[in-house]
């Protein structure tokens, strides 16, 4: 595990420890993969501080929690992502409209990608040319 991923599960850990098995993070679909990558390259870019992104993360789970989220675990990513666009959207990175139409985008893509096959926004039947 490189040192970036360390510190972000480090930072991470005070408000919730992600999945491990040994050192390193689990996944439970490639979508959550990209999402912790995501966040380490914003991170890297300076996009937020591990502060900052433990701030967020708590956040979003708190917000979850209130909202009756089930806290067993199977969540947990969907709070990354959460954590994650909004702190996109904060930073002026993109704005939430963007980020509401491309997670349509993508629901309709997955909506219309035969079972099995993977899901990429090309299959977004409203996609423009």
């Amino acid at each position: 595990m490189s040192r970036p991923e360390r510190d972000l599960l480090a930072a991470a850990a005070a408000v919730a420890p992600a999945p491990v098995c040994g050192d390193a993070p689990v996944f439970g679909a490639p979508w959550e993969a990209q999402a912790f990558a995501m966040t380490l390259a914003l991170h890297e870019r300076g996009l937020f501080t591990w502060p900052e992104w433990a701030a967020a993360l708590s956040a979003a789970i708190r917000a979850a929690q209130a909202g009756g989220d089930p806290d067993d675990g199977t969540t947990y990513y969907a709070h990354w992502l959460a954590a994650l666009e909004r702190l996109v959207a904060e930073r002026g990175i993109a704005p939430e409209a963007t980020l509401h139409e491309r997670r349509a985008a993508f629901d309709r893509a997955a909506r219309a990608t035969p079972h099995g096959e993977p899901v990429v926004l090309e299959n977004d039947p409203l996609r423009r040319g």
